[in-house]
């Protein structure tokens, strides 16, 4: 009798690649979806959900990412300093001029 198995890939057996994403002229929402692809590792044919089968990702050109219409002014990004009421917000706009890295981290 003929059984169809299902096999799935052991942490062992994954080969994690390097992949170089290029971030000029996308969006932020389709280059994280794209990186997101990769780190999770759903491009490969061998993708099991419960084993880390994803790649290593490198992302270039973070200066010189795109937002549509007037997202660069009311998009916002936060983050805490550590410290009771130390909450900062940054525009992406203003994010971008001084640490385009940190939009795409």
């Amino acid at each position: 009798m003929n059984q169809k198995i299902t096999r799935s890939v052991r942490k062992e057996d994954v080969n994690h690649e390097w992949w170089v994403v290029d971030a000029a002229g996308q969006t932020v929402g389709r280059l994280a979806t794209q990186v997101a692809t990769l780190l999770r590792g759903k491009h490969k044919p061998s993708f099991t959900p419960h084993v880390d089968c994803g790649d290593f990702v490198i992302v270039i050109n973070a200066e010189q990412i795109v937002m549509e219409g007037k997202r660069a002014e009311q998009k916002t990004y936060f983050h805490n300093t550590g410290y009771p009421g130390g909450g900062r917000t940054r525009t992406f706009k203003n994010l971008k001029e001084s640490k385009p890295e940190e939009i795409v981290e």
